[in-house]
Formats: C-alpha cells, sequence, structure tokens
C-alpha cells in the first residue's frame, strides 16, 4: 500500500515518467536513494506495472472525440467487449454501474466517421441502447 511518499512520487512519474530520481528527490525534499528505493519497491510490488511512451499528433487538433454509453444484455458482454476490440477508433472501454453498463472513449478525423461508428454499435445484437456525447475539451489528462 502506496503511503504519502509514494503517492507523491507517483504522481510526479505520471507527469513524466523519464523524470530523473534526482529531480524527483530534490521537488520531494528527500534523498535520490530514498526515491531510487521507493520506485523499485514499487515496481516490484506491482505498484508501478511499467512504463510507456504517450504519442503526440500532430493533427490533435483535427480529432474529434466522443464518449458513448452503451446499455448491452449482461449475457452478451464479453462477446460485445470482443467485438468492440475491432474498432480502431474506440481507445478505451470501462466496464461502469448505474443505468448504462459500458463508457467508450472514441476518436475519429471526422464526427462522420463517428456518427457511422455509433450506428454500427448500436446494430450490434445484445446492445439495447447508446447515449452519445461529443467532448469539447479535455480539463484534466494525466
Amino acid at each position: 500500500m502506496p503511503d504519502d511518499l509514494d503517492r507523491r512520487i507517483l504522481a510526479l512519474l505520471r507527469s513524466d515518467a523519464r523524470l530523473p530520481t534526482a529531480k524527483i528527490a530534490a521537488q520531494l525534499g528527500v534523498a535520490r536513494t530514498t526515491v531510487h528505493a521507493r520506485i523499485t519497491k514499487m515496481e516490484r510490488e506491482g505498484t508501478i506495472a511499467g512504463y510507456s511512451v504517450v504519442l503526440g499528433d500532430a493533427n490533435s487538433e483535427n480529432i474529434v472525440q466522443v464518449v458513448i454509453l452503451l446499455e448491452v444484455q449482461q449475457k452478451e458482454t464479453a462477446r460485445i467487449i470482443k467485438r468492440l476490440e475491432g474498432y480502431p477508433e474506440i481507445r478505451l472501454c470501462l466496464s461502469i454501474n448505474g443505468e448504462f453498463d459500458l463508457l467508450l472513449s472514441a476518436e475519429a478525423p471526422r464526427i462522420e466517421d463517428l456518427d457511422v461508428l455509433v450506428d454500427e454499435l448500436g446494430a450490434i445484437p445484445g446492445v439495447l441502447r447508446t447515449n452519445t456525447s461529443v467532448v469539447f475539451g479535455r480539463r484534466i489528462d494525466r
């Protein structure tokens, strides 16, 4: 279980996974060896499962993003999720509680492409209904 120092280290690594341990240590007011030991421990315990590269998109201002909520028949959920994996526009699929069962984030260069996507998703057997919202902007993006 991460303590306060671990959480502060993780927050810095989330914003820049390549941040040197010396800079993390300086920002947090602790020894570099302490930061190194904490990171090593969190990697060993699985708190830090890996590091990744976030690619920039030169045309990101031309990308349209939508959030799609799906209500599905429970017995069809696994099959539907497998089918969703085939849509490259879908960037994220979350299982949620409440009125809807799945939350999708999808992106495409044109709103018309997403309109076609939503129509196709609604036609998947076991999808009972959809609700789509266009994303106007990202306010917090970690």
